[in-house]
């Protein structure tokens, strides 16, 4: 392969399904089937800011950069369908490993079924990024802004798990394929349980959800500002929980039981908050028989040093 446009442009079409349709300046995206919308998401990922080139095999990168994508349209009750890719690439991006970059997201689109429908590829001066854009159909559209007073606010992943990877890759520990640490997997290889947003929203009594990106403190924040109320988090959830992000999990509000949805939906669920009207903080958290204002731990992606 050529690190040229045309040759880069070849091997899309080559390995990527949907890639043999690439052939002019502009895709089709197909009619939302009657009754159902077409959503839309997309994602930018910067060499150096969302991840290090020398912690990251290629083919994972690819992985997550596909699937964190699909997991906000299956958080918001979308089927996915396709997707555009953008990339912008350094001279310090070598051959091999852009092979294996689009191996790797040839062999996710293909376990989840989708296809890519357009996209550019770009020189830079330096540095690699990586742009992902996402369609799917929904039946109902699982907003953030449904959430009411009594909700209870579950998740379907233990947050924290991609921190402690991350942890793990900054005191030095590596990736090895041939003995997996599930942290280290949790950042760098994350596997949000795509469908679960889909049955969710088949749901009546479930009224609000989002992919848990940011962080719970971040996220669950997301959740009550956008309906106008407030969410005093579990006492149980510990420092890591609250302030890890990355971990693509559903974080839903529901007016049922835990043990009823978990019967419905035949996965273990994990109780993180209750929305309650809205008091002087949209996130609080227990001081002793008190709720205070709990302050967002998570990351911030314009912050300075």
């Amino acid at each position: 392969m050529s690190l040229q446009e045309t040759g880069i442009l070849a091997r899309i079409r080559a390995l990527l399904p949907g890639g043999g349709d690439l052939t002019d300046d502009c895709g089709a995206l197909p009619p939302a089937p009657s009754g159902q919308r077409l959503l839309v998401t997309t994602d930018l990922m910067e060499a150096g800011q969302h991840f290090r080139l020398d912690w990251h095999p290629a083919d994972l990168l690819a992985d997550k950069l596909l699937r964190v994508n699909l997991s906000d349209l299956d958080a918001s009750g979308a089927v996915p369908f396709g997707y555009t890719l953008t990339l912008a690439l350094g001279p310090e991006v070598e051959e091999g490993w852009l092979e294996a970059f689009l191996q790797g997201l040839a062999a996710t689109s293909a376990e989840t079924g989708v296809r890519v429908l357009g996209g550019d590829t770009v020189g830079r001066p330096s540095g690699l990024g990586l742009g992902l854009t996402a369609f799917g159909f929904a039946a109902r559209w699982l907003r953030r802004d449904g959430l009411r007073p009594g909700d209870r606010i579950f998740v379907d992943q233990a947050p924290g798990a991609s921190l402690r990877g991350l942890r793990k890759l900054e005191a030095g520990q590596r990736w090895d394929p041939a003995h997996p640490d599930a942290d280290l997997a949790a950042h760098l290889a994350p596997k949000p349980r795509l469908g679960l947003g889909v049955k969710l929203a088949g749901i009546p009594e479930v009224h609000a959800c989002l992919d848990l990106s940011d962080g719970l403190s971040r996220d669950l924040r997301n959740l009550a500002e956008a309906s106008d109320l407030s969410i005093a988090v579990d006492p149980a959830l510990d420092g890591d929980a609250l302030q890890g992000g990355e971990d693509y999990a559903r974080c839903f509000g529901s007016s049922l039981s835990r043990s009823e949805l978990e019967a419905r939906l035949e996965v273990p669920l994990l109780d993180v908050g209750q929305a309650l009207e809205r008091r002087d903080s949209p996130l609080l958290a227990y001081d002793g028989g008190l709720l205070r204002p709990l302050p967002d731990l998570s990351f911030d992606h314009f912050g300075r040093p």
